[in-house]
């Protein structure tokens, strides 16, 4: 099973590499880009025998202790079979 975990900063945090893309693209003619947020992505395969429900469970905690800080940033993912 794979997992897909996406990690980008709250709405309310100030996101200064998605406000150097957004002008990038601005000065490129891409003028119809209102907002630009960057984020990490993770791909984990996970090994063989766990439930959808274990692994829910795994990527959760894994999202929430270490691949993610809570206190600035959301997360969500996708499970793939």
């Amino acid at each position: 099973m794979k997992a897909r975990v996406y990690v980008s900063f709250k709405p309310t945090v100030l996101d200064p590499q998605g406000v150097a893309v957004r002008s990038a693209l601005h000065s490129l003619g891409f003028d119809q880009v209102d907002d630009v947020r960057q984020g990490k992505f993770f791909e984990i395969l996970l090994a063989g025998g766990l439930s959808a429900a274990e692994a829910r469970r795994q990527i959760e905690a894994m999202a929430q202790d270490v691949l993610a800080n809570p206190v600035i940033e959301d997360y969500q993912f996708e499970l793939i079979e």
